[in-house]
């Protein structure tokens, strides 16, 4: 090549102009090896591709999660399960449990599927197969300071007031007609009137009379002659409260107990007689200042107490509930068939003033039971 043409070439290269040959980089000399190679496009330098997973292993992810999520479901709500799939009819036991009441009912509960009681579903067919067991099914309020009470002390004697309930309806042993301590040793040993009808309600040489009937207070049976079934008894129920005479506080205990009872010397297989009996009791109780009132520390006074029960006695009083088992059931003629009750009724308040359900005071035939 002449040195005019070679020198030219040389000051169009270094301005970047004319046909100058270009060094291909090293990744386009790996390019264009790839591309002849049949290597297809090479992976970008900031580009990520995840590595494939394995659909059945997302599979056991979503069925262990289903699997979880059923297994909750099914402890904490199996009756449920049961009805889904069919397994009877759980004689309303199946449906989810009430809420707690908190204030009066406005009407008495639906009727449940029909059904007999049994030992192994003692509240089949009984609207209290969704109540709540034992004390849980007694409503407890909120404390605020009233009368001579704060807070605090407000809320002790509402939790006192339901150990008394407690105690007095829902204790194994008073259950089985023994002495109802514990119940005794929260009332107000200086109230008279209460310590004059404990002495002669719970006498053994004296039969009651209605108005000295322990049943008023206390839940008793014969061991001869009825038994619990299972552990369990329904309530359902509140407590209420306000400012009483000289600044005291006056809880309300309004209560309904179902205690299903078979014979004592029954039949323990599948076709053993069942029967509840209902109670439902009407409490005052009045924590007194005692600045103002004669009183013990933890006790309270009794204001007044009302019952009203069914499948417990239409005769005189025994000072036992007395279910009306086989022969005994048809014997319960001499009730009131114009004058009939709902014993799970919570829509109005008893009259203290009333009696006791006895025989004195006229039986009422119970709708259901």
């Amino acid at each position: 090549m002449p040195d005019e043409e070679w020198e030219r070439f040389l000051r169009d290269a270094e301005a970047g102009a004319g046909d100058a040959p270009v060094e291909p980089s090293a990744r386009a000399r790996e390019v264009e090896r790839r591309l002849r190679d049949g290597g297809g496009q090479p992976e970008g330098w900031r580009t990520y591709t995840p590595a494939a997973r394995p659909r059945r292993r997302t599979g056991w992810y979503v069925t262990g999660l289903v699997a979880a999520v059923t297994l909750l479901v099914v402890a904490l709500f199996p009756q449920r399960i049961v009805g889904w799939f069919g397994g009877g009819d759980g004689g309303g036991q199946d449906k989810p449990p009430l809420a707690a009441e908190s204030e009066r009912p406005q009407e008495a509960p639906g009727a449940e599927p029909a059904g007999r009681a049994t030992l192994a579903e003692p509240f089949r067919g009984s609207p209290a197969a969704r109540w709540a067991d034992g004390a849980a099914g007694i409503t407890v309020p909120g404390a605020k300071a009233t009368g001579w009470m704060d807070a605090a002390q407000v809320e002790r004697a509402l939790r006192r007031s339901r150990d008394f309930l407690v105690a007095a309806g829902l204790d194994s042993d008073v259950l089985r007609g023994k002495r109802p301590a514990k119940a005794i040793a929260l009332l107000n040993p200086h109230q008279q009137d209460v310590r004059q009808y404990l002495r002669t309600a719970l006498s053994t040489k004296a039969a009651p009379t209605p108005d000295t009937d322990p049943l008023l207070l206390f839940s008793r049976f014969r061991p001869e002659q009825a038994r619990l079934v299972g552990d369990v008894v329904k309530t359902r129920g509140r407590l209420t409260y306000r400012e009483g005479r000289r600044g005291a506080v006056e809880v309300t205990a309004d209560v309904t107990f179902v205690y299903p009872v078979t014979p004592a010397a029954g039949d323990a297989g599948s076709d053993a007689e069942v029967i509840r009996t209902i109670v439902r009791r009407q409490i005052v109780m009045s924590w007194d200042d005692p600045d103002k009132v004669v009183t013990e520390p933890g006790t309270m006074s009794l204001v007044s107490y009302a019952l009203d029960m069914t499948n417990g006695g239409c005769d005189a009083p025994t000072g036992y509930f007395v279910p009306p088992f086989g022969r005994d059931a048809a014997d319960e003629g001499s009730a009131d068939a114009s004058r009939q009750v709902d014993p799970y009724d919570r829509t109005t308040p008893l009259d203290p003033s009333g009696g006791t359900g006895a025989a004195d005071d006229g039986c009422a035939t119970a709708t259901r039971s």
